[in-house]
């Protein structure tokens, strides 16, 4: 095989060999190398869509998991104890310190308007979620085409092995033959386990991002309807009183 596929493979696999528990002497670093060097050319194929993969599931689990993580509950707790005591500006203050979450972002947005009235927050609300949400569920379909994509190429791969086998057998002598068609169907299969690995991979991270990026976006709707009506009753407390002064001036 190629130097530079073996480098490669090795960055790929340097943290899979540790968590083996080195339990026996090859292990799952071996059984890779021995799959692609059986596996023929098109394994690079293979290995192309499978770093596609893995970058798109890291970008993802990186976004969601680590920068856009915010503790909802209690960062709506604050806020509200902050609007209901007047608060507005340490509010959206306290919203700026987690710039990168879309709930903040959508809230913080909200709270910037409180003050021009219940149909403008509401619009700058509407606003906020149309620019911030589609963020969350970005590229988590990318995980099912790229599954579909990988099963595909496995099975390309299983096709020409076979085909490039069965061109070969009339060329070589008879005690050959059974020798040249094992090493082919090994090659085939070899490309179909692979690219089928790939498309489970692919279809377990589909579903943990796609309800994960799901349940925050609900997450997201809901305490914006919230602080809607928060801001609503709040105005209305504010008007109340200001109507019964001037009927009681005149």
């Amino acid at each position: 095989m190629n130097p530079s596929v073996n480098a490669l493979l090795s960055m790929v696999l340097a943290e899979a060999a540790p968590a083996a528990g080195h339990a026996s002497s090859g292990g799952l670093v071996d059984f890779v190398f021995t799959a692609f060097d059986a596996g023929g050319h098109f394994m690079l194929v293979n290995l192309f869509w499978l770093l596609a993969s893995l970058a798109v599931i890291g970008e993802r689990a990186v976004t969601l998991l680590y920068r856009y993580r915010l503790n909802a509950s209690a960062f709506i707790e604050q806020v509200h104890k902050m609007v209901r005591s007047g608060n507005l500006d340490r509010a959206v203050k306290f919203c700026g310190m987690a710039p990168r979450s879309p709930l903040a972002r959508v809230i913080r947005a909200g709270l910037i308007n409180a003050n021009r009235g219940e149909l403008e927050v509401a619009k700058a609300v509407e606003e906020a979620l149309a620019e911030y949400t589609p963020h969350v569920t970005r590229r988590v379909q990318w995980l099912w085409s790229l599954a579909n994509i990988a099963t595909l190429v496995g099975l390309v791969g299983t096709i020409v092995g076979l085909i490039g086998t069965f061109r070969a057998l009339g060329n070589v002598p008879a005690e050959q033959k059974q020798a040249l068609l094992s090493n082919g169907i090994s090659e085939a299969m070899y490309n179909t386990g692979f690219g089928l690995s790939i498309a489970v991979i692919c279809i377990v991270a589909h579903l943990f991002f796609h309800t994960y990026a799901k349940n925050m976006v609900e997450s997201v709707e809901l305490n914006a309807l919230k602080l809607e009506n928060l801001l609503s009753r709040r105005g209305s407390l504010e008007v109340v009183p200001a109507d019964s002064d001037v009927r009681a001036a005149s």
